[in-house]
């Protein structure tokens, strides 16, 4: 289990009009926001995806270490079907789509109670708002981060937002990025070619080719790569300068 981490990022966070709150389930961290305090519900849905999930591990012990694809499994519970099927898309490992695919199941399952709901785990989101919302593009050490943010229209949403670095964080990576921010409606899929695309950036020479090669994955609609201090930008997104507005 990674050591726990102070998610000071999380301190950032501006929506007045919205409910914070955190839930913890064993290694899940969830911090939510919704138009009313559900943390009961959230706690609820967090451990039944971890139920599943920790159910498939105890038959299926290499789906939890395994950094290359699973193969498909029509028994696997719902959820961990799609981990598998998206991870096999951009040959990475099934728990590379893990926290996207939580923070997904959780927020929809909230969509239930709420009409707006912001889940954040570890840096991974997903997103249901009825307004435009900036999310803040944080890269560790390089000159750009904190500078630029992302605005999602809200006829963009509900939208999965996932980031993946070497250099931030417990994400495993093997590449030099500090940051790799993809969206796609499927959390689980953004979470896990965030994960791909890093990978492939061994340097700031290779931003370019690793935006066109995820550029290419159906599903993924734009993205965002840091490496020091260059940048590389695609697909329907608009960027944005920080300033002082509610931001996630």
């Amino acid at each position: 289990m990674p050591a726990y981490e102070e998610r000071n990022y999380r301190k950032r966070i501006n929506a007045p009009d919205l409910v914070f709150f955190h839930i913890v389930v064993k290694e899940t961290d969830l911090w939510i926001s919704a138009d009313k305090e559900l943390e009961k519900e959230a706690t609820d849905l967090a451990f039944d995806c971890r139920a599943q999930i920790e159910s498939y591990i105890r038959s299926h012990s290499r789906f939890s270490t395994t950094l290359l694809p699973c193969d498909e499994d029509s028994f696997a519970p719902r959820l961990l079907r799609k981990m598998i099927h998206v991870t096999r898309r951009v040959g990475v490992g099934p728990m590379a789509a893990v926290a996207g695919a939580i923070a997904q199941y959780v927020g929809e399952g909230l969509l239930k109670f709420t009409g707006q709901v912001i889940v954040e785990n570890g840096g991974d989101i997903f997103l249901k708002a009825d307004r435009p919302v900036t999310v803040s593009l944080l890269a560790g050490k390089s000159p750009l981060s904190g500078q630029l943010g992302i605005l999602i229209p809200e006829g963009n949403m509900p939208i999965g937002i996932c980031s993946s670095s070497a250099t931030v964080g417990h994400s495993l990576s093997m590449g030099i990025a500090d940051l790799a921010c993809l969206l796609s409606p499927l959390a689980a899929l953004a979470d896990a070619a965030a994960t791909a695309v890093g990978n492939r950036i061994k340097s700031k020479d290779d931003l370019q080719d690793a935006a066109s090669w995820a550029g290419n994955i159906d599903g993924i609609t734009g993205g965002v790569l840091i490496a020091g201090d260059r940048m590389a930008a695609w697909g329907d997104i608009e960027l944005v300068e920080m300033k002082n507005s509610e931001v996630i």
